[in-house]
């Protein structure tokens, strides 16, 4: 297992914060939907920059949320130093995606162009809006500006092509916005 290489893994989620005092935590889950996080075996936490995979020894629904209980976690104090830590997975775990199908972990980072070829940015993560998910893309020193934009994700109407191999991402996007 190799340390900070994120290439074979994709990251499902994060641990939040604890729940109750005997070692259970709550999971902010980016799946969709976000049961479907407790589907993973083993989990991968990102413990001192090193990724280690982790038993889940129970998990459940909770309100809005997610509880786990993860193995040799078995008080309050040691699930607390577990708070921030994203959860992973191997990639080749995950499902094949249909084609024109992304998994968000495959969008950041790519350039952002618009259709006449000015750089926007990069993108720096997605966010779920309920309407749609949008791309929040930062301007940095190549880009026509540092300013960040929130450009709706929408296939074929805003985002035009996802090109994986070249790293960029083409929209139809006024740069005004």
């Amino acid at each position: 297992m190799s340390g900070n290489n994120l290439d074979d893994k994709t990251v499902l989620g994060r641990i939040s914060s604890v729940y109750g005092v005997k070692g259970w935590v709550k999971i902010y889950s980016y799946t969709d939907p976000m049961e479907n996080i407790l589907t993973y075996s083993p989990w991968l936490l990102k413990i001192k920059g090193e990724w280690k995979p982790v038993e889940v020894e129970a998990c459940k629904q909770h309100g809005k949320g997610l509880i786990a209980k993860l193995a040799g976690v078995d008080d309050r104090e040691i699930a607390r130093t577990y708070n921030g830590i994203e959860i992973a997975v191997e990639s080749e775990r995950l499902p094949d995606l249909e084609e024109g199908e992304f998994y968000w972990s495959q969008l950041e980072n790519l350039k952002v162009y618009t259709e006449s070829g000015a750089l926007l940015g990069k993108v720096s993560h997605l966010m779920e809006t309920g309407a749609n998910d949008v791309l929040v893309v930062k301007g940095n020193a190549e880009s026509i500006d540092r300013n960040e934009r929130l450009i709706p994700y929408l296939p074929d109407q805003v985002i035009k092509e996802i090109d994986l191999e070249t790293g960029t991402i083409r929209v139809d996007w006024d740069p005004e916005f």
